[in-house]
């Protein structure tokens, strides 16, 4: 992945002056540790995967041993490189339709070059940063693929359960199934039987004999009990048999026409690609479940997960293994099985290296029925009722159910394509579907209009407004979320035509709530769409003067600074006071009266700097009650102890963390900061006035910038512009150090109950980044492409 990221900077940036160190020591590199949840959660997954990668190898006409290869590079290299921590790759079954073609058309030697170059290809779009498209796919369809898959995998492996061996497809299977009861064979079943019941019991066990033994994972204490009791038994029945690696075949360059061999490598390219990225974002989902990992696993970054994915095709491929993508089952039995680290993918490839070159006698022992009742119920879990829930509340169960049936009768990529197409008709539907009414009540015309209000539905606005007759009186309400330009233009264009022939116009939203001020307002001429920057509305006229057009663009405020005339600023500040109690008090106060009773429960603390151009409730599109914010001259964090001379910071953030239980704390930085620039320009002696000695806590940033041996911070994939951006970078993270110091945010820290984000915004581009750490570098990267929650795809780097 670092090849996508530029080295370091020029050195003709750094400032002239070096400041003596005031940074505490560097933390001295932490030992591999892995932790019990991911031991235990890998020794899970790695039991899934191994004999899914067998079958899925024997399902495609490859040799068995390709899909231990495929699931060894999916677990070290995407582990190792993957932006999805906790999702698990190895040989998947949406790619087993493709392979197996591949295979019968170029054979086996060419399909593991066409697999190389797959991954080459995946490598490219990694770096062109394309992989966030996946985050448009609705929820609905992510949960609809995920049960699908559960489906398909239950069905078939219900089929070794019951001592038989299963088909091609669901449907084979589900023809096939009256016949395999019939023909249960008692053995399998005995010990499937075994497995289910040791899986479901394990984590049960009572008392404090059973919270000891519930530490083992329930997977290991299943597949182990049946093991045993075959083996003590005597019982004749099929168990795992691991393939010779004398005769495993290497890629071979492809023999063909090159149109032919290039969709080749396109489609594996595509299907890998998606299959990984909406996986990556069902892992999301499903660790979202879990409270206790929201401090400690990131999101997904799914451009660093393309680029994972990448890598292990080519290292797959050239191997001679399988095609290399996210599986949704192994990755939900880790997230399921406890998981808290990408360890858990990475030792699971490591035990299947270890498997499939020195256990082989040990794992000849296990039944295959054992196995398969483990799969069964991983996949009967992924059809989740409470996902069920969800979409029917929000009213997509019909996404959910065609994602559903496509990816169990069609494949993984026709039924997400379904959903997709699904989903697109159903959002058309819902936008084109707008009631308008329009009645008569004692002398008032009323215009109701229930739905979203877009330009499909102007037409048929227009006519109901036109049914008010000139100069009556008319209330228009809106109850919808939604309004596009053009129905809101000629909403306007009728207002301002019926108020001029004598007519009145109450135009508002749900409950009655006023949404747009008439033009001839005595108070304030200005129109709904006036920008917020430097915007003072005209007072009113005196008698006879015309009205002024400066407020409708927003830059009467500008304009009075131009001219001279600059009013009082406690005018201002009045008149600002009045047009919130006019406006938008109404709209918030119901929520601010919630807050009042409930008290403010917000879920992270905000930590930026006093400059004025710095809206933080607009740049981070929240609302009352969800920042606590702090702000100072250059968003410092002084160092704790009595050194530090100030302790106002410190109780914030102490308040924030010990009281108010912050599940994030985020320092937020930004371009042409005037404290930086006095701290570049400061010079040593002199009087030491308040700025001063408070600026001294940025120090420690000047040296970080200094330091030789230290990559500089580097703002999405460039240098900074100049030494001023370098210094606000680089304060950013040293703020971030000084904040780890402090007690509270260290013990929560510890806990997993808190994580730290640096953050920087680019006044001039307004443009938010946040800090991740690529490689030993800081690299601040954009913000802007959302999911469907609503949540940007962070690039984060917990600190």
């Amino acid at each position: 992945m670092s090849a996508c990221v530029p080295t370091r900077a020029a050195d003709s940036t750094r400032p002239a002056q070096i400041h003596q160190p005031h940074s505490p020591p560097p933390t001295p590199p932490r030992r591999f540790r892995v932790a019990g949840a991911d031991l235990s959660a890998s020794i899970a997954v790695f039991l899934i995967a191994l004999p899914l990668s067998l079958g899925i190898a024997l399902a495609t006409g490859a040799p068995l041993q390709a899909g231990l290869v495929a699931a060894a590079a999916g677990g070290l290299v995407v582990g190792r490189l993957g932006g999805s921590p906790l999702q698990v790759s190895g040989p998947a079954a949406g790619l087993t339709l493709v392979t197996a073609e591949l295979i019968q058309h170029y054979g086996w030697r060419a399909t593991c070059a066409i697999t190389v170059f797959a991954g080459i290809a995946q490598l490219g779009l990694g770096c062109l940063r394309v992989a966030r498209t996946a985050l448009a796919v609705s929820p609905a369809i992510v949960h609809g693929m995920l049960a699908g898959i559960g489906v398909t995998i239950a069905v078939a492996q219900l089929h070794i359960v019951l001592g038989g061996t299963p088909q091609s497809s669901v449907l084979d299977n589900l023809v096939a199934l009256p016949d395999q009861v019939a023909r249960t064979h008692p053995a399998a079943l005995s010990m499937s039987v075994l497995t289910l019941a040791l899986l479901f019991a394990w984590p049960r066990l009572p008392g404090r004999a059973g919270q000891v033994l519930r530490k083992v994972p329930a997977a290991l204490i299943a597949v182990a009990g049946a093991t045993l009791a075959a083996s003590t038994t005597g019982l004749k029945l099929p168990r795992v048999e691991l393939p010779s690696w004398s005769s495993h075949a290497l890629a071979g360059l492809p023999e063909g026409p090159v149109l032919g061999v290039v969709a080749a490598v396109l489609t594996v390219t595509l299907v890998c690609s998606v299959q990984s990225l909406l996986g990556a974002v069902a892992v999301d989902k499903l660790v979202s479940g879990r409270p206790e990992l929201q401090g400690r696993v990131g999101r997904s970054r799914l451009d660093r997960e393309l680029l994972g994915q990448g890598a292990a095709n080519v290292v797959s491929g050239a191997l001679g293994g399988l095609p290399v993508a996210g599986v949704a089952v192994r990755s939900s039995a880790n997230v399921q099985a406890g998981a808290v680290s990408r360890n858990s993918t990475i030792l699971h490839g490591v035990f299947v290296v270890i498997a499939a070159l020195l256990m082989v006698p040990i794992l000849e022992l296990i039944p295959l029925a054992s196995l398969a009742a483990l799969v069964m119920a991983v996949g009967i879990q992924m059809v989740s009722l409470l996902h069920i829930r969800t979409v029917t509340r929000h009213r997509e169960v019909l996404v959910y159910a065609v994602t559903t049936l496509g990816v169990v009768f069609l494949g993984v990529l026709e039924g997400v394509a379904l959903g997709v197409s699904v989903a697109v008709g159903v959002a058309l539907h819902r936008l084109g579907r707008t009631r308008i009414t329009h009645e008569e009540r004692e002398g008032v015309h009323h215009v109701h209009v229930r739905g979203q209000l877009t330009f499909l539905a102007v037409p048929r606005l227009s006519r109901a407004l036109h049914l008010v007759p000139r100069g009556a009186d008319a209330v228009v309400r809106l109850d919808g979320s939604f309004m596009d330009h053009a129905a809101y233009e000629s909403l306007q264009d009728w207002q301002s035509t019926h108020v001029a022939q004598g007519g009145t116009v109450d135009l508002g939203g749900r409950s009655g709530t006023r949404i747009a001020e008439p033009e001839t307002s005595g108070h304030c001429r200005c129109r709904p769409w006036t920008p917020w920057r430097n915007h003072q509305c005209d007072a009113a006229a005196e008698p006879g003067s015309p009205p002024s057009d400066a407020s409708s663009d927003g830059s009467d405020g500008q304009e009075e600074k131009e001219s001279g005339e600059t009013r009082p600023s406690g005018h201002q500040l009045a008149r600002g006071i009045s047009a919130f109690q006019r406006n938008t008090a109404p709209l918030v106060r119901d929520e601010l009266a919630r807050l009042a009773r409930e008290g403010q429960r917000p879920s992270q603390l905000f930590l930026t700097c006093a400059d004025s151009r710095l809206v933080t409730s607009m740049i981070t599109s929240s609302g009352p009650g969800d920042l606590f914010v702090v702000r100072n001259v250059g968003n410092l964090v002084p160092p704790p102890g009595e050194e530090s001379g100030d302790d106002s910071v410190a109780a914030a953030i102490e308040y924030a963390v010990d009281v108010l239980k912050v599940r994030s704390i985020t320092v937020c930085g930004h371009s042409g900061c005037g404290a930086m620039q006095a701290l570049l320009a400061s010079e040593p002696g002199g009087a030491l006035t308040p700025l001063k000695r408070w600026l001294r806590h940025g120090r420690p940033s000047l040296d970080r910038m200094a330091a030789d041996d230290r990559p500089w911070a580097r703002i999405a994939g460039r240098a900074p512009a100049d030494a001023v951006e370098q210094l606000c970078l680089s304060n950013v993270v040293q703020q971030l150090e000084h904040l780890r110091a402090h007690e509270s945010v260290a013990r929560a820290l510890r806990e997993g109950a808190l994580e730290l984000q640096g953050m920087y915004f680019h006044v001039g581009e307004a443009q938010a980044y946040l800090l991740a750490d690529v490689d030993g570098t800081e690299l601040f990267d954009h913000v802007g492409a959302f999911d469907h929650a609503g949540v940007a795809e962070e690039p984060q780097h917990p600190v």
